[in-house]
């Protein structure tokens, strides 16, 4: 039995998913196109021409999956809605079938005992308006805004509290710099406006938000930068890459400005995409939380591409998942005291909103799936959130990446993060030892905090 951890009272123990990742149902009941699905028909887009058409089938199969949660005994469960289900070709009015789906999706949840927490944008963009520019135009963050006001104005009655863009840093970066996401744009630098222009979107969405009522929240993917040595460059690198990686998305909401870009020789205005009244604007609605998505450390050492200030190093010494990913749990406490202490009051109650890992896991002969590894991942880093805690950091709940293995992006269905087994030939789900881990921990969490 998982020992019970030193938490606040009224600690919130969530799972996250997304959903081009599980839900398929592509062409069903009004969808229009997503940049995902034509970015998966790209010829070696996607590894071995995976798509997300039919991912977990969670469109038809989301009763079993709330059961599923309902066994865990979570508190919440945070999840994404695809913003072409609710308008298909990003603008007009909401189609009545995808508003349906959630609404039917909200209820499920309430009834089984679980606070939905929805994400607005978690990277599937409708293709007509990346078609018209995507997120290096401008007016795609107020079509952003009138998106969130069709959805809240649905479901805002029965869900307190929204997160509006999931790790628009990582969006931005291989979505449009590097091109190994959807839309597949290779810009480097000249993908900054993506950067402001998801920022406005979140100013613009947190406004009608609060307007209605409701909690505003980002989940934003976070990673302490360690340089990879104590030389004056290698300090200096890693100082950059930090601006970019942590600050470009945090610095403008949490303190009306952006960080400092001139390692890469860009301005305070990002190249021109910032106007007038831009982050007064970005920064207007205070965050109610802070979502950290948190999965290793970042090592940077002195730049060998002339055309970055950075270069990543390895992480040496430390086990690796099968993402070939470094696991240093104490890494996330070094995140929580670190934005404790650069952001001091004006750091709003964080959420562990992911954290996980992938397993090549499989059922074996008696049927069930056994992780050892990812136990240790998530016990492991529990207790570098709980010493965070201790050293005085205000979080408030952990989700965990992720409720069922699912279509990874780019690594298409060759990456497991689920507690749950799915078998995406039958969508037969199986829960893994680290379900039973997961559920004991939070019965023994919680009997500690009634006693």
């Amino acid at each position: 039995m998982p020992q019970p951890l030193d938490l606040p009272q009224g600690f919130r123990w969530g799972v996250s998913t997304a959903a081009y990742q599980i839900e398929g149902a592509v062409d069903e009941d009004g969808r229009g196109p997503s940049i995902w699905d034509t970015f998966a028909a790209r010829p070696g887009a996607v590894r071995d021409g995976h798509t997300g058409a039919v991912a977990c089938d969670h469109y038809h199969r989301y009763r079993e999956d709330v059961a599923l949660m309902k066994g865990l005994g979570l508190d919440g469960y945070r999840f994404s809605i695809a913003w072409p289900r609710i308008q298909p070709t990003g603008a007009g009015p909401a189609n009545p079938a995808g508003l349906a789906f959630y609404d039917r999706l909200v209820d499920g949840l309430l009834e089984a005992g679980i606070t939905p927490l929805p994400t607005l944008f978690h990277w599937d963009l409708p293709q007509a308006l990346e078609d018209g520019g995507g997120w290096l135009a401008r007016d795609t963050a107020y079509r952003f805004a009138e998106y969130t006001a069709l959805v809240a104005d649905r479901l805002g009655d029965r869900v307190p509290a929204w997160i509006t863009l999931n790790e628009p840093f990582v969006h931005m970066v291989y979505g449009y710099a590097m091109g190994i996401h959807a839309p597949g744009r290779a810009l480097m630098l000249d993908a900054l406006p993506a950067a402001h222009h998801q920022l406005l979107g979140h100013g613009l969405a947190a406004a009608v938000l609060r307007e209605r009522g409701l909690d505003v929240m980002i989940a934003n993917n976070l990673t302490p930068v360690r340089p990879a040595s104590s030389s004056e460059a290698d300090q200096a690198a890693a100082t950059a890459y930090d601006a970019l990686h942590n600050r470009l998305f945090t610095d403008p909401i949490l303190l009306g400005h952006y960080p400092d870009l001139s390692a890469f020789g860009v301005g305070p205005d990002l190249g021109g995409s910032v106007r007038d009244g831009d982050l007064k604007l970005i920064a207007a609605t205070p965050l109610d939380g802070l979502g950290v998505n948190y999965y290793n450390p970042t090592r940077i050492a002195t730049p060998t591409d002339p055309g970055l200030p950075f270069a990543e190093a390895p992480i040496e010494g430390v086990p690796r998942t099968a993402f070939d990913w470094p696991v240093v749990p104490d890494g996330l406490r070094e995140l929580l005291t670190g934005l404790r202490d650069r952001y001091g009051a004006a750091l709003p109650p964080v959420t562990i909103t992911e954290n996980g890992c992938s397993v090549a896991d499989e059922p074996g002969p008696d049927g069930t799936v056994s992780d050892p590894d990812r136990i240790a991942y998530l016990a492991g880093h529990l207790d570098a959130l709980a010493a965070a805690v201790a050293e005085g950091v205000d979080v408030r709940g952990y989700f965990t990446w992720s409720l069922l293995d699912n279509f990874e992006w780019a690594e298409g269905y060759h990456q497991r993060f689920g507690l749950v087994h799915v078998d995406f030939e039958t969508q037969r789900r199986t829960p893994k030892a680290s379900y039973g881990w997961y559920r004991d921990l939070i019965r023994a969490h919680r009997a500690l905090q009634e006693r």
